[in-house]
């Protein structure tokens, strides 16, 4: 008997976050086994709250999955919801599953990063405990912090790095024209890893010297070390670029610009960080005192569909249809990865784990990779990273402005 497919999107958006959707819409719509494809809004909280919609005619044009695939953020919705253990609040898990089957869903395939991830371990863990087979779920890995460990990356991420690279080379154009001694602090997001840092070092590639330093927050910040290395910059050119991670730490594992703020989190527990780049930007003009300004990339990091890789958009469409398939085939409980079998020519395979070896786990940007003196990034990190931003994203244009997917009213 044939049974239905959701599909839900979750965290933070990101450029392919909409060409994974667009993968797991294409293997459902082929896989005879399928009958309607639903979609969720707003992750999980939408699937507690029957939020469901039916996907299957609303893309039966193949126009319309490529203009998704142009698309950025999540046009399902997001969340930042963890469910309850289970084991001491069932109600969450109860109810989905009660909705699930309402639905005749026999396939859930849910796209996000560690906290969607954490969703599929405990719905997937409660079917098992309970002896539930008729539904099968399936996690997709987006975030462009690259920080879910298992996969050699995520999608979302190359798309981020491209950007960041991009602005980081146009930077330094504008810094250049002038004659008088500035630094320009460029910070870039990742609170726990310094994946979409280092990514601004693939401004250098094509002859820029930009940026100058670099630092990730998988290394501790010294203040005093700073101001040495930007003053022996500042000895060789007159104006200087930087690119610092949100949550750089110093010694003690504080975050820099906690003196800053209250110690607010967020939804979901994280902490939400002053800006370091004006914390920096304020010493740096007393102890050095030349023109100074910092800048946040922020929002633009992860949005920027119109300089999307080819790369990341493919690998994403590639998961997302390896998910449905493989929950067809009887798979439940386990994560979509990439693995890089070759770099030159660059080429990765799909391959699934379990979910629980995801979950509370965080992929960092290992030392080796790092710098010594903790300033900048090594050669293995842009033989990494190069792979990933290949290729431009056909993008269609009116009116002079891209052309985005909205799900009707």
């Amino acid at each position: 008997m044939k049974k239905n497919l959701l599909v839900a999107q979750s965290g933070s958006p990101s450029a392919a976050i909409n060409a994974t959707l667009c993968g797991v819409l294409e293997q459902g719509l082929a896989d005879a086994n399928i009958e309607k494809i639903y979609g969720v809004k707003n992750g999980i909280m939408g699937l507690l709250s029957e939020r469901l919609i039916n996907l299957t005619e609303m893309f039966s044009d193949k126009a319309d999955l490529q203009l998704l695939c142009q698309t950025p953020s999540s046009i399902l919705g997001s969340c930042h919801m963890k469910l309850s253990a289970w084991e001491e609040n069932p109600f969450e898990c109860e109810r989905a599953v009660a909705i699930l089957r309402k639905y005749r869903i026999g396939y859930f395939v849910y796209i996000g990063g560690s906290d969607s991830m954490d969703t599929v371990h405990k719905l997937s863990d409660y079917c098992k405990a309970h002896n539930i087979q008729d539904i099968q779920m399936i996690g997709v890995p987006k975030t462009v912090d690259n920080d879910l460990p298992e996969t050699d990356h995520s999608p979302g991420f190359g798309s981020a790095a491209k950007y960041i690279g991009t602005t980081f080379s146009e930077i330094a154009c504008d810094c250049s024209v002038y004659a008088l001694p500035s630094i320009t602090l460029v910070e870039i997001m990742g609170q726990e890893t310094g994946w979409l840092t280092a990514a601004s070092a693939l401004a250098r590639i094509n002859g820029n010297g930009a940026p100058d330093l670099i630092y990730l927050c998988e290394k501790p910040f010294s203040i005093d070390r700073f101001l040495f290395d930007v003053r022996e910059k500042m000895m060789e050119k007159h104006s200087i670029i930087i690119a610092v991670s949100e949550g750089l730490r110093n010694e003690e594992g504080e975050y820099l610009a906690e003196s800053l703020q209250h110690r607010a989190e967020d939804a979901v527990g994280q902490r939400i960080l002053a800006s370091v780049s004006r914390f920096l930007e304020e010493i740096l003009r007393k102890e050095i005192g030349c023109k100074v300004r910092s800048v946040e990339l922020n929002l633009m990091q992860r949005c920027a569909s119109h300089i999307a890789s080819v790369v990341d958009i493919q690998e994403a469409r590639r998961m997302g249809a390896a998910a449905v398939q493989y929950a067809v085939e009887g798979g439940s409980g386990e994560m979509v990865c990439l693995q890089r079998v070759s770099q030159e020519p660059y080429e990765t395979e799909i391959f699934f784990v379990p979910i629980e070896t995801v979950v509370d786990h965080v992929k960092e940007v290992p030392l080796e990779w790092i710098h010594e003196d903790g300033n900048d990034i090594m050669p293995e990190m842009m033989e990494y990273l190069l792979p990933l931003i290949q290729g431009e994203f056909p993008c269609t244009f009116c009116n002079g402005i891209p052309v985005h997917f909205h799900l009707p009213k």
